[in-house]
Protein backbone atom coordinates (compact mmCIF):
# COMPACT_ATOMS: atom_id res chain seq x y z
CA UNK A 1 0.00 0.00 0.00
CA UNK A 2 1.08 3.32 -0.97
CA UNK A 3 -0.24 6.82 0.87
CA UNK A 4 -0.07 10.41 -0.41
CA UNK A 5 0.13 13.08 2.20
CA UNK A 6 -0.48 16.77 1.49
CA UNK A 7 -1.31 19.79 4.11
CA UNK A 8 -1.49 22.81 4.58
CA UNK A 9 -3.07 23.87 0.53
CA UNK A 10 -4.54 27.05 1.68
CA UNK A 11 -6.67 27.34 -1.52
CA UNK A 12 -3.70 27.78 -3.82
CA UNK A 13 -4.32 26.27 -7.15
CA UNK A 14 -0.89 26.21 -8.73
CA UNK A 15 0.24 24.55 -5.47
CA UNK A 16 -2.43 22.07 -5.22
CA UNK A 17 -2.28 21.25 -9.13
CA UNK A 18 1.65 20.57 -8.46
CA UNK A 19 0.50 18.65 -5.47
CA UNK A 20 -2.21 16.41 -7.78
CA UNK A 21 0.57 15.93 -10.63
CA UNK A 22 2.98 14.89 -8.16
CA UNK A 23 0.60 12.60 -6.46
CA UNK A 24 -0.79 10.89 -9.96
CA UNK A 25 3.49 10.27 -10.42
CA UNK A 26 3.54 8.36 -7.16
CA UNK A 27 1.39 5.76 -8.08
CA UNK A 28 -0.31 5.76 -4.48
CA UNK A 29 -3.67 4.60 -3.76
CA UNK A 30 -5.20 7.40 -1.37
CA UNK A 31 -4.35 10.73 -0.75
CA UNK A 32 -4.73 11.87 2.68
CA UNK A 33 -5.42 16.38 3.23
CA UNK A 34 -4.55 17.11 6.81
CA UNK A 35 -6.44 19.87 6.78
CA UNK A 36 -6.57 23.99 5.71
CA UNK A 37 -7.58 22.82 2.70
CA UNK A 38 -9.58 25.94 0.84
CA UNK A 39 -9.11 28.82 3.30
CA UNK A 40 -5.81 31.19 3.05
CA UNK A 41 -6.35 31.88 6.93
CA UNK A 42 -6.39 35.07 8.55
CA UNK A 43 -2.26 35.12 9.87
CA UNK A 44 -1.43 33.84 6.32
CA UNK A 45 -0.54 36.27 3.66
CA UNK A 46 -3.14 35.53 0.52
CA UNK A 47 -1.02 33.10 -1.46
CA UNK A 48 -0.12 33.62 -5.27
CA UNK A 49 -2.57 31.83 -7.26
CA UNK A 50 -5.23 32.31 -4.43
CA UNK A 51 -8.50 30.22 -5.75
CA UNK A 52 -10.56 28.28 -3.74
CA UNK A 53 -13.26 26.88 -6.26
CA UNK A 54 -10.46 26.07 -8.64
CA UNK A 55 -9.17 24.05 -5.99
CA UNK A 56 -12.08 22.76 -4.42
CA UNK A 57 -13.35 21.23 -8.54
CA UNK A 58 -9.56 19.97 -9.15
CA UNK A 59 -9.55 17.81 -5.28
CA UNK A 60 -13.55 17.00 -5.96
CA UNK A 61 -12.07 14.63 -9.63
CA UNK A 62 -10.31 12.89 -6.63
CA UNK A 63 -12.96 12.74 -4.07
CA UNK A 64 -12.93 8.38 -4.43
CA UNK A 65 -9.17 8.52 -3.20
CA UNK A 66 -9.26 11.36 -0.69
CA UNK A 67 -9.22 10.86 3.44
CA UNK A 68 -9.31 14.17 4.98
CA UNK A 69 -9.24 15.61 8.30
CA UNK A 70 -10.34 19.66 9.14
CA UNK A 71 -7.60 22.10 9.74
CA UNK A 72 -8.34 25.27 11.55
CA UNK A 73 -9.03 27.27 8.49
CA UNK A 74 -11.56 25.00 7.56
CA UNK A 75 -15.21 25.36 7.96
CA UNK A 76 -18.68 23.71 6.99
CA UNK A 77 -18.50 26.54 4.51
CA UNK A 78 -15.65 24.56 2.62
CA UNK A 79 -17.49 21.52 3.23
CA UNK A 80 -20.13 22.36 0.83
CA UNK A 81 -17.74 22.99 -2.27
CA UNK A 82 -16.39 19.61 -2.03
CA UNK A 83 -17.04 16.29 -2.15
CA UNK A 84 -15.61 14.26 0.27
CA UNK A 85 -15.52 14.87 3.98
CA UNK A 86 -13.57 17.00 5.86
CA UNK A 87 -15.33 18.13 8.93
CA UNK A 88 -13.41 15.68 11.01
CA UNK A 89 -11.10 16.18 13.86
CA UNK A 90 -9.18 13.47 13.17
CA UNK A 91 -9.50 9.99 11.60
CA UNK A 92 -7.76 6.46 12.55
CA UNK A 93 -6.55 4.03 9.86
CA UNK A 94 -5.63 0.91 10.83
CA UNK A 95 -2.41 0.02 8.36
CA UNK A 96 -1.66 -3.49 6.98
CA UNK A 97 1.40 -4.07 9.49
CA UNK A 98 -0.98 -3.65 12.54
CA UNK A 99 0.05 0.14 13.52
CA UNK A 100 -2.36 2.27 13.32
CA UNK A 101 -2.31 6.00 11.57
CA UNK A 102 -3.64 9.10 13.49
CA UNK A 103 -4.51 11.66 11.22
CA UNK A 104 -5.20 14.78 12.03
CA UNK A 105 -4.38 18.90 11.74
CA UNK A 106 -2.30 19.40 14.53
CA UNK A 107 -4.27 22.66 15.94
CA UNK A 108 -6.28 20.33 19.19
CA UNK A 109 -4.55 17.22 18.71
CA UNK A 110 -1.12 16.54 18.13
CA UNK A 111 2.77 14.82 19.48
CA UNK A 112 3.34 17.30 21.89
CA UNK A 113 0.85 16.09 24.64
CA UNK A 114 -0.09 12.80 25.58
CA UNK A 115 -3.94 14.14 26.62
CA UNK A 116 -4.01 15.60 22.79
CA UNK A 117 -4.15 12.49 21.07
CA UNK A 118 -5.89 8.78 21.73
CA UNK A 119 -4.03 6.37 23.47
CA UNK A 120 -1.40 5.37 20.90
CA UNK A 121 0.09 1.88 20.96
CA UNK A 122 4.35 1.58 20.52
CA UNK A 123 4.73 2.58 16.87
CA UNK A 124 1.75 4.07 15.99
CA UNK A 125 1.67 7.26 14.16
CA UNK A 126 0.23 10.37 14.23
CA UNK A 127 0.70 12.14 11.13
CA UNK A 128 -0.50 16.33 11.54
CA UNK A 129 0.14 19.13 9.19
CA UNK A 130 -0.64 22.84 10.78
CA UNK A 131 3.23 23.65 11.74
CA UNK A 132 4.25 23.80 8.09
CA UNK A 133 7.38 22.12 9.20
CA UNK A 134 8.45 18.64 7.60
CA UNK A 135 9.19 15.94 10.22
CA UNK A 136 9.45 12.33 10.24
CA UNK A 137 10.86 11.33 13.16
CA UNK A 138 10.46 8.63 16.33
CA UNK A 139 9.08 10.61 18.96
CA UNK A 140 8.90 8.50 22.51
CA UNK A 141 6.58 5.30 21.76
CA UNK A 142 5.40 6.86 18.88
CA UNK A 143 6.35 8.24 15.49
CA UNK A 144 5.66 12.00 14.40
CA UNK A 145 4.84 12.53 10.56
CA UNK A 146 4.27 16.16 9.09
CA UNK A 147 4.20 16.31 5.59
CA UNK A 148 5.08 20.58 5.60
CA UNK A 149 2.81 22.64 3.55
CA UNK A 150 1.63 22.58 -0.07
CA UNK A 151 1.27 26.12 -0.17
CA UNK A 152 3.16 28.04 2.36
CA UNK A 153 6.44 26.14 3.86
CA UNK A 154 7.77 27.67 7.01
CA UNK A 155 11.29 27.37 8.95
CA UNK A 156 13.23 27.72 5.53
CA UNK A 157 11.67 25.25 3.89
CA UNK A 158 10.57 24.10 0.51
CA UNK A 159 6.78 23.30 -0.33
CA UNK A 160 6.77 19.69 0.70
CA UNK A 161 4.61 16.49 0.87
CA UNK A 162 4.78 13.10 2.15
CA UNK A 163 4.64 9.45 1.51
CA UNK A 164 4.02 5.96 2.99
CA UNK A 165 5.95 3.04 1.04
CA UNK A 166 7.51 -0.07 1.50
CA UNK A 167 7.37 0.78 5.54
CA UNK A 168 9.38 4.38 5.46
CA UNK A 169 7.57 7.32 5.95
CA UNK A 170 9.26 10.39 3.66
CA UNK A 171 8.37 13.60 3.41
CA UNK A 172 9.72 14.69 -0.18
CA UNK A 173 10.10 18.87 -1.82
CA UNK A 174 8.44 18.67 -4.90
CA UNK A 175 11.92 18.25 -7.38
CA UNK A 176 11.69 14.83 -5.76
CA UNK A 177 14.07 15.64 -3.08
CA UNK A 178 14.02 13.64 0.65
CA UNK A 179 13.88 15.92 2.70
CA UNK A 180 13.65 13.26 5.80
CA UNK A 181 12.10 9.87 6.44
CA UNK A 182 11.71 7.25 9.30
CA UNK A 183 11.42 3.79 8.72
CA UNK A 184 8.57 1.67 10.75
CA UNK A 185 10.77 -1.57 11.55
Amino acid sequence: MKLFFASDLHGCFDSTSQMIAAFERSGAEHLILLGDILNHGPRNALPSGYAPIKVAELLNQYGDKIIAVRGNCDSEVDQVLLDFPIMSDYNLVLLPNGRRLFLTHGHLFNSDSSNKHPRLCPGDIIASGHTHLPVAAPKGDFIEFNPGSVTIPRGGHVASYGLLEDDTLSVMSFDGKELCSVRLD
